[in-house]
């Protein structure tokens, strides 16, 4: 696994640097869901040290199993959230990448606030309006982006999208620059101050280079370190 994670830091070094970014700015989440917690403890021996998950019960599970790791690793939700898992969620998360409503924003800042935490959150935009996934619509985010900011409990950071799904990674990087390009619209209209979008979690194992290439922060990899999923 620790050849696997230097390959992509290599590919990731590369890519960055073919458009004058700094790699050092480019973190992996590695996402582990329907893997088991020794695979997570292997790769954070490699130094991994952010997993994302996409079940709130496997990730609870997981995250108790490796209560001892509890304060060096950072756990991103990368599910669609119900809002009836929102309070589990916001316990044992510290960032949720997939907010996409004001309903469930203020359901994990209530509960952040409950906590006595201060939960990161990313919106989630639906940037190629493909109805089988989830996340807003594009014009109707500098609406929620003015709430969501408002939320004392909530720290915004950025945005996430997951594009439609196409066999081209050329097709992809389309996608991956409209979100970019998104972002700094709503910066430029004043919409939210930019270190609250200073995160893009976009791109994963086989697109994750342009991801870079068109700005990306966050790239989240699955297959590509863990092996295919059952």
């Amino acid at each position: 696994m620790c050849e696997k994670l230097e390959e992509i830091r290599a590919r990731i070094r590369t890519s960055a640097q073919r458009v004058g970014r700094d790699p050092a700015h480019v973190k992996i989440l590695a996402v582990s869901k329907k893997k088991p917690a020794e695979m997570v403890k292997d790769l954070f021996n490699c130094g991994q040290r952010a997993f994302g998950e996409n079940y709130v019960q496997e990730a609870v599970a997981k995250i108790q199993d490796l209560s001892q790791l509890r304060k060096e690793i950072s756990w991103h939700f990368i599910g669609h959230l119900q809002r009836n898992k929102a309070k589990i969620a916001a316990e044992y998360f510290d960032c949720i990448e997939t907010v996409d409503t004001i309903r469930l924003a203020r359901t994990l800042d209530r509960h952040a606030r409950d906590l006595g935490k201060k939960l990161d959150c990313l919106i989630q935009v639906n940037i190629g309006r493909d109805p089988a996934k989830s996340g807003i619509a594009p014009e109707e985010l500098a609406d929620l982006l003015e709430q969501v900011k408002e939320l004392p409990s909530l720290r915004l950071k950025g945005l996430m999208t997951i594009h439609p799904w196409s066999s081209s990674r050329q097709e992809a990087k389309k996608w991956f620059a409209r979100l970019r390009q998104l972002r700094d619209k709503v910066i430029s209209q004043g919409v939210v101050p930019k270190h609250m979008l200073e995160e893009l979690s976009m791109g994963m194992s086989g697109d994750f280079e342009e991801a870079v290439e068109e700005g990306a922060t966050i790239v989240r990899i699955g297959t590509a370190l863990f092996g295919p999923r059952k």
